[in-house]
């Protein structure tokens, strides 16, 4: 069985997209994913499967869907894409919250990143399926509107970081 990382986009503790971890990890097993965990309330989950990974994505948006009756974006990864992504420095040793991953689906093409809405001083390095961003004022205050950001995930690097070591913990 192959590990992976699922993100699930436009989840999280409170308000729109609620929805409980534990009933997660629950609905995943019973759909046939092996040694589901989840990190924290917002969509993280570390699964095995003999899936493919777009086959996986496809399950557990069908699963979502059945279940919460919303449509609800999930981005995988396998657990060496993400052990690569956590070892990425793109901003030297700049801090891991300060630093965004946003996951999309495909490639972005760089030209959509050259003229991003809304950035103040955040630095964006698109890289494949990814874009890194540096937010020297924190995530929260910023403005920056990232191209196709209806269509991905972001995580910082923290979380990526903790994502791989389960996924690694796993046997990926």
């Amino acid at each position: 069985m192959t590990v992976f990382v699922g993100l699930l986009r436009a989840v999280n503790v409170g308000g729109h997209g609620r929805l409980a971890m534990a009933d997660l990890r629950d609905w995943c097993t019973e759909a046939g994913f092996g040694a589901v965990q989840t990190y924290i309330a917002s969509g993280n989950l570390v699964l095995r499967s003999d899936l493919s990974g777009d086959a996986v994505a496809e399950g557990l948006e069908a699963m979502l869907l059945a279940r919460i009756g919303v449509a609800v974006s999930v981005l995988v990864r396998s657990a060496e894409e993400m052990a690569t992504l956590a070892q990425s420095t793109p901003f030297g040793d700049r801090g891991g919250a300060q630093v965004g991953v946003m996951f999309y689906e495909d490639v972005v093409p760089e030209s959509g990143f050259e003229s991003l809405r809304g950035q103040a001083d955040e630095e964006v390095l698109p890289s494949g399926r990814e874009a890194f961003v540096f937010y020297p004022s924190g995530m929260g205050r910023s403005k920056l509107v990232l191209p196709e950001a209806a269509m991905g995930t972001m995580r910082n690097l923290n979380t990526v970081r903790k994502l791989a070591a389960m996924a690694q913990a796993f046997g990926g």
